[in-house]
């Protein structure tokens, strides 16, 4: 069976496309900042996730909400073999790890 669409390698973002992430909800009763905080770190380039995290704080959105694990954000990302950048981005815009 083939495939419906294939994978977009370096899409270009526009500012209401990285905004919409702002409108992202949780479906498990998860925590709606951590859900879209994680929704947007797993499909951004770190120059779009940045520019998110200006809006998601601008949004009055906490950057230290935690998943059902107790996990924070940036708990997750600092896991992550390519995720130093955007752990640093979250802890310049004021995340802390747990």
């Amino acid at each position: 069976m083939k495939k419906d669409k294939e994978k977009v390698i370096d899409e270009v973002w526009t500012e209401d496309h990285i905004r919409s992430f702002l409108q992202v909800r949780a479906h498990d009763g998860s925590d709606t900042d951590f859900h879209m905080l994680l929704k947007a770190y797993q499909s951004m380039r770190a120059a779009d996730f940045e520019l998110f995290v200006q809006f998601f704080l601008n949004d009055g959105r906490n950057l230290n909400a935690t998943g059902k694990d107790g996990r924070s954000v940036l708990d997750i990302v600092e896991e992550h073999r390519h995720g130093n950048e955007y752990a640093e981005i979250l802890r310049q815009a004021g995340a802390e790890a747990g």
